[in-house]
């Protein structure tokens, strides 16, 4: 009977994680998808008005205004996440990210409407910064406070994977495209439709709606209160849980700083360098990225398995080491123009990333109470990512073209340091328990 029981359980944690992993990929897809446009398409489409330089820029800082709404984003859907439950929240936000990404590829041009196309787009941007910036809280929390305790660093990396996946995708449905039409067309139309593909996402969420229940942490939060009952927290779990935890937000921000820029100059700036200064194709740096993220979704798993067993902190803060050595590698190999040493810069740069990126989940989810977790955690998710990625291509095109692609390594390595310390000055957690107040 008791094997009966416990069978059904595995079943049902493993659905709810694939259906995470699902949501959270698609969800990243249409995030990343925008990040690789706006380095090689976006210039051209939007921005043909100035020159190359300065349109790769502002493009740039179009993919920066999601990043500016993703706080905002994690503050109204933190709020309502732990108010009334994560599954509801992780709803709406897919479908925000549906629509918006939709959207995006039905947009015309500025040679067709002038000013108005790069302002709509950047609104649609920060759309999708308002859907990022809710969705990560809801699908970590739908695997984590489900998950057994001794398993959560294993059923969490299943949210975090999302991401890796989200670039392959997002890469794969760019060099398909582009392999399928005339560089003209994909240039004018072909790009729009990896965007029109988002609308599976509003499928993805009717599954969450009609499929999942709430997680069982906070069905036993709303289950103890009693009738009646006044606690701030139902008021503003916004403001409960920076009242509360402001160290530990500031804290778990700083630890997300290394894993934001290192990514976002990875698959983002990496491309625009890869192409202008090393001479590669297109297509070659979008494989070679894709490559790299394929490579880095069973590593996370690696490494957060490794954490529910020995700690989160460690495994963190070596990652956090090895990232910022690695710093100085990824160009010089990038500018020997070899396509496997690029393969091999991004990989690198990727795996030592996974090692900060897989625990993440588990270690943020244990940091925070119940009654304020969507909201702790999620804040100090969206405030590192706004630090940390929202300028970070924008940043190391700067720091490059001004200055020299040295200067991007030292900045690589300078927010590593910032994620060590943040993580030292944090305690660890593996072995908390999520019901606690503490």
């Amino acid at each position: 009977m008791n094997q009966v029981v416990n069978t059904k359980k595995e079943d049902n944690m493993r659905k709810v994680a694939l259906t995470a992993l699902a949501g959270t990929s698609i969800e990243w897809y249409d995030f990343f998808l925008y990040g690789a446009a706006a380095a090689l398409i976006f210039p051209s489409a939007f921005f043909g008005a100035v020159s190359e330089t300065t349109a790769l820029i502002l493009s740039l800082l179009t993919f920066a205004a999601g990043f500016i709404a993703r706080p905002i984003g994690g503050i109204i859907f933190g709020h309502f996440g732990d108010k009334i439950g994560r599954k509801k929240t992780l709803i709406s936000a897919l479908l925000l990210m549906g629509i918006s990404s939709t959207l995006i590829g039905l947009l015309p041009t500025y040679a067709m409407i002038g000013v108005a196309a790069p302002i709509i787009l950047t609104v649609l941007r920060f759309a999708q910064g308002l859907a990022i910036g809710g969705q990560w809280g809801g699908a970590m929390l739908l695997v984590t406070e489900s998950a057994p305790a001794n398993q959560r660093g294993y059923y969490g990396a299943f949210a975090q994977a999302g991401a890796p996946i989200g670039v392959i995708l997002a890469n794969l449905a760019l060099i398909v495209t582009s392999a399928l039409v005339s560089e003209e067309f994909f240039n004018t139309w072909g790009w729009r439709i990896p965007f029109l593909a988002s609308a599976v996402l509003i499928l993805i969420s009717m599954y969450i709606q009609l499929n999942l229940e709430d997680t069982k942490a906070f069905r036993e939060l709303s289950k103890n209160k009693e009738p009646g009952e006044k606690v701030s927290i139902t008021k503003s779990p916004v403001i409960e849980a920076i009242r509360k935890y402001p160290k530990r937000i500031c804290l778990a921000a700083g630890a997300f700083l290394s894993v934001q820029v290192t990514f976002y100059i990875l698959i983002a700036f990496m491309l625009a360098y890869g192409v202008s200064s090393a001479n590669m194709a297109r297509d070659d740096m979008l494989s070679a990225v894709l490559i790299a993220s394929a490579i880095m979704v069973p590593i996370q798993f690696v490494f957060s398995s490794y954490s529910d067993k020995h700690g989160r902190k460690g495994i963190f803060m070596l990652g956090a080491i090895l990232s910022g050595i690695w710093a100085f590698a990824i160009f010089p190999l990038v500018d020997t123009g070899n396509y496997w040493l690029i393969v091999l810069a991004t990989t690198g740069g990727l795996i030592f990333l996974a090692m900060m990126y897989g625990p993440q989940a588990a270690f943020f989810t244990e940091l925070f109470s119940t009654e304020v977790r969507y909201s702790g955690a999620t804040l100090g998710y969206q405030f590192g990512a706004i630090v940390g990625g929202a300028f970070a291509p924008t940043i190391a095109v700067k720091l490059w073209t001004d200055f020299d692609i040295f200067w991007v390594s030292v900045y690589i390595a300078f927010a590593a340091l910032l994620t060590l310390l943040s993580v030292m000055a944090l305690t660890e957690t593996y072995q908390s328990d999520l019901n606690s107040d503490e």
